[in-house]
């Protein structure tokens, strides 16, 4: 009986390729401040990248065709006080785009389909509710318009983005700075690491540390931790040699590690990027010129190495396109983008096929932008898996949804008395107008100018030809 030495599996021969000059995205100045978040955020339509700004903070948003060099008077999203530390698109809205700053505030910003004449500085929503500043945002996977913030006061606040209202507040669990946090697939718990050294598991409507593991990673650099699909952790941190390391847990016996890997010796935190559709996680290094990926699998020895993508300059920070945002017919099964100190370059990642034809395998049905489930029936202790679409014939962004905040009256909470009188379009607030109408009334205005502006050309003309035929 024969043994077979060479493991199958249809991502071994992945392989990643750095996109043509044209299409990267040039002269951005990528943010200088020492965080160790991503500073890159992008989903099927916007690229959106953390700054250099002056007296502030800011960042860019592009749309993904906008390739080539970029116009240094681009308008930016600024209005933060402090610099913006950490940004992340809406799961479920790809117009929607949260920012955390410095300045212990949560923007939440409405990003529209055309490009802006003029820096965009009015948030939709402005979430106070930290003391010191906010490093670490994270949408819920499949309830709308919740957003968990993290900031270094050690608290965890989940915002209903709708209302504006903090749903949940988890206040005393963490007794340092947290470093990272992460919904499992459902958004039923939270994995967090913090300067404690410890790893947790919350359930954070009950507002209890189900599972902990104290010093998972020996080293005295941050950690960071992801939920695979099936619910195992896949941490990141470093040894006590200072080597980097890999680590795949069972939160039902945190005693010993399903896996541990040593990797090379090197400061930088590294980014997991966790893609649940292929169980491949690429590990990414501040610093680093390379990505790393690990295909993950229920047979020893459980994390398995597939191959390093290297370059020659180092990575400020890296964007994580959703699959929805992927070419299913170029067989791309991840797509990267790389920040460089003065650009953005995507990195492609490939599955080699001979066929044209959909890749079944390859592409099962993928979470797509319809929430499961409304923010209330969440904190009501509701789950639900996410809503997945096919990626068959490809995925079309839907049009500009409007993400609409009604504040509740916190003074009066009474119902008003006698009957309500209905509300007409002239009293209607602003934001009950669709952006269709809108950027349809500024085109004819537009249209209306231009023909009164061809008229006093004319008129102009006449006036010169009589001139010259009086003298």
């Amino acid at each position: 009986m024969s043994r077979r030495v060479v493991r199958r599996s249809k991502f071994r021969h992945v392989f990643g390729q750095a996109a043509k000059a044209d299409q990267s995205y040039e002269d951005i100045r990528v943010s200088k401040v020492t965080w160790d978040s991503s500073f890159c955020a992008v989903n099927p339509k916007f690229l959106a990248i953390i700054v250099e700004a002056g007296g502030g903070g800011a960042f860019i948003v592009l749309p993904l065709a906008k390739t080539g060099r970029v116009d240094k008077n681009y308008p930016l999203v600024t209005g933060h006080t402090a610099p913006v530390l950490d940004i992340d698109w809406c799961p479920h809205n790809d117009n929607v785009i949260a920012s955390a700053s410095d300045d212990t505030t949560v923007m939440v910003w409405q990003i529209p389909d055309y490009t802006p004449m003029r820096n965009i500085t009015e948030p939709i929503l402005t979430l106070e509710g930290h003391s010191k500043r906010v490093g670490i945002l994270c949408w819920h996977p499949t309830a709308r318009n919740v957003l968990l913030s993290a900031g270094g006061d050690n608290v965890i606040l989940i915002w209903n983005v709708g209302t504006g209202e903090v749903l949940l507040s988890l206040d005393d669990m963490h007794p340092d700075v947290i470093h990272s946090v992460c919904w499992n697939s459902n958004g039923s718990l939270l994995a967090t690491t913090c300067k404690d050294k410890n790893l947790r598991i919350i359930d954070p409507r009950k507002g209890q540390v189900v599972a902990e593991r104290a010093r998972p990673h020996e080293g005295a650099r941050p950690l960071r931790a992801v939920f695979t699909a099936d619910g195992k952790l896949l941490s990141t941190g470093f040894s006590r040699m200072s080597e980097r390391q890999v680590a795949l847990w069972d939160p039902n016996n945190f005693e010993e590690p399903v896996a541990l890997q040593e990797m090379d010796t090197s400061n930088g935190v590294l980014l997991p990027f966790y893609d649940p559709d292929s169980s491949i996680v690429y590990l990414c290094g501040k610093g680093d010129s390379s990505i790393r990926y690990f295909e993950i699998t229920d047979e020893p020895p459980f994390v398995h190495y597939l191959n390093t993508f290297s370059s020659k300059e180092p990575q400020r920070g890296m964007g994580f396109m959703p699959k929805r945002g992927l070419d299913v017919s170029k067989c791309e099964i991840a797509r990267f983008y790389k920040l460089h100190e003065r650009k953005c370059e995507p990195i492609i990642m490939t599955v080699p096929r001979k066929s044209d034809l959909f890749q079944d395998d390859l592409y099962p049905d993928t979470p797509g932008p319809e929430p499961a489930l409304e923010a209330d029936e969440w904190l009501s202790g509701q789950d639900a898996e996410p809503v997945l679409i096919s990626l068959r014939d490809g995925y079309v962004p839907p049009k500009h949804r409007e993400l609409r905040v009604t504040k509740r009256n916190i003074l009066d909470v009474r119902p008003p008395a006698g009957p309500r009188r209905s509300q007409s379009a002239s009293d209607a607030p602003l934001s009950q107008h669709t952006l269709e109408t809108l950027l349809e009334e500024i085109k004819a205005l537009r249209e209306q100018v231009q023909a009164q502006e061809q008229r006093i050309t004319a008129l102009e003309n006449m006036l010169c030809e009589l001139v010259d035929g009086t003298d």
